[in-house]
């Protein structure tokens, strides 16, 4: 039985109204918290990339497409147009919850309360009714113009679905490239990626993290160098040890403690010297004395120490190895750090090495770059952060009559501290990307998560003030992320599916 034209013409009409309300909420609620649904588009695994002029142009479809509807001379465009655009929104959802590595809040709006699988069923239920709303109107006598109508019409409705998820395929595919290898400083967070498992009162400040392993964490103490504290990994028990060397009467001036098991080492660039002992005792003897003078420096292996020092040739940063065997060898690889500006405020960082891929890694402060250098210092590759700083934004001043540059205005710094393990790089960042809020700047730090390998961005996470102290310290061992504050230590556990480091090829240190 043929359904009569004043029933279609009502089926239809409730059909646009119902996407008139739907469209218009949306794109008014989208506009009135504007900046909130861009910071929501912004962490989309799937469109950070293009969160800009998304943002923009979805309500203002939304908006376009609700006009259409209401005047009946363009009401099938505005159904084909509705039809495609509720296609696209679910290929979004069905990405999302089968193919995204992390699934982000529901945007605001009608669908606020909503899990994604309710919006996915609401979406479909939209679909069908703009394909119920072309077809009928379509075969409305007004609009058939031949028996070959059916096969159009199935053509048409084909291409405009086909179409529409095409297109959401292809910015995902292109966002997720652009994240991760040419990113534009929009940062992804997953849900939750961390969360807390406990915390200790350390009582007193001026701790630093000296080293850690599977089980341990060890602190050293600029105010008490020779004092170190030892702390299981879950924050349970706590041991103090004080080391002993055999040489007590040299010029310290800045001592500092470095643990790789079954090692420990204890360093003063500006001796300079640097003693070497065994955990079991904590006995240290002299290892290094009066060869090389350096500011910075990490145990490679029991025979090998990376350091940064001063060329005696320029003045400048200069990357290199303190190598004991029968000899001392002192080589330095100058071609490594890149001046900008001075050589040495320009290229200063964070020198870490990584244990289980034997590499050293070393991290620029002020501009968006790290070197990954293999154990001898020949370089790998050069990898970039997220942040757009590619050259430091420094200003040095010389002061001529006691021949010594000083910083004349305060850095811009791009890269705070840096951990490592596995295949992972752990940057704390200095600067607030794209869709991201002051708010949770204020109240946390940023800790940035790549692939230095591959020398991909993968995901960022918030670790959170604790007495509104910002973290002074990281490391990670595994899945757990150390964090160090003035009077405390916290550990973290990473649980995302980004972060898989029983992966790396880990080896045991020698």
């Amino acid at each position: 039985m043929k359904v009569s034209a004043t029933i279609k013409n009502g089926i239809i009409e409730i059909i646009c109204l119902l996407y008139i309300l739907l469209f218009v909420y949306a794109a008014v609620s989208k506009l009135l918290d504007f900046e909130n649904f861009e910071v929501q588009l912004g962490q989309s695994p799937l469109l950070s990339a293009f969160a800009g002029w998304v943002s923009w142009g979805v309500p203002i479809v939304e908006i376009l497409i609700a006009l259409t509807l209401l005047i009946p001379r363009y009401r099938l465009v505005g159904l084909f147009a509705a039809f495609s655009l509720m296609i696209m929104f679910t290929t979004y959802i069905i990405i999302i919850l089968n193919y995204s590595s992390s699934i982000p809040c529901s945007c605001g709006g009608i669908l606020e309360n909503l899990d994604w699988t309710e919006h996915l069923v609401f979406n479909i239920l939209f679909v069908l009714l703009a394909f119920t709303g072309i077809m009928l109107l379509l075969f409305n006598p007004k609009y058939v113009g031949s028996k070959n109508q059916y096969n159009r019409t199935f053509r048409t409705v084909s291409i405009t679905l086909l179409s529409s998820i095409a297109v959401v395929v292809l910015l995902f595919v292109l966002s997720e490239d652009i994240i991760h290898h040419r990113n534009n400083f929009i940062r992804r967070f997953p849900h939750h990626p961390v969360t807390k498992i406990n915390e200790l009162d350390l009582k007193h400040p001026s701790f630093y993290i000296a080293g850690i392993e599977k089980n341990k964490v060890y602190l050293g103490n600029y105010e008490a160098p020779l004092h170190v504290i030892v702390i299981d990994i879950g924050l349970q028990t706590k041991k103090s040890y004080v080391i002993r060397l055999s040489k007590s009467n040299l010029p310290f001036r800045s001592v500092q403690v470095r643990v790789q098991p079954p090692y420990f080492y204890l360093m003063d660039g500006t001796v300079p010297c640097i003693f070497r002992g065994n955990l079991t005792d904590w006995k240290a003897s002299l290892w290094m004395y009066d060869k090389v003078y350096f500011v910075k420096g990490e145990p490679i292996n029991k025979e090998s120490f990376a350091i940064r020092s001063v060329s005696s040739k320029n003045h400048e940063n200069v990357l290199g190895t303190i190598t004991i065997n029968d000899v001392i060898k002192v080589r330095l690889a100058p071609q490594l750090l890149e001046k900008q500006i001075d050589g040495v405020f320009d290229t200063d960082g964070n020198l870490i090495y990584n244990e289980q891929l034997k590499k050293v890694l070393y991290t620029y402060y002020y501009r968006n770059e790290y070197l990954v250098c293999d154990d001898s210092l020949n370089l790998v590759h050069r990898g970039h952060t997220v942040d757009k700083i590619s050259r430091a934004q420094i200003k040095v001043t010389t002061i001529h009559s006691k021949n010594q540059s000083k910083l004349s205005a305060p850095p811009i710094i791009v890269n705070k501290r840096t951990a490592t393990f596995g295949n992972y790089l752990f940057v704390q960042a200095g600067l607030m990307g794209r869709y991201e809020t002051e708010e949770m700047w204020d109240k946390s730090s940023i800790i940035d998560v790549y692939d230095f390998l591959k020398k991909t961005y993968l995901f960022s996470f918030y670790v959170p003030n604790l007495l509104n102290q910002k973290m002074t310290d990281v490391r990670v061992v595994e899945d757990v992320f150390v964090a160090l504050y003035d009077y405390s230590i916290v550990t973290y556990k990473i649980r995302t599916n980004a972060y898989q480091p029983r992966e790396s090829k880990i080896v045991d240190a020698p």
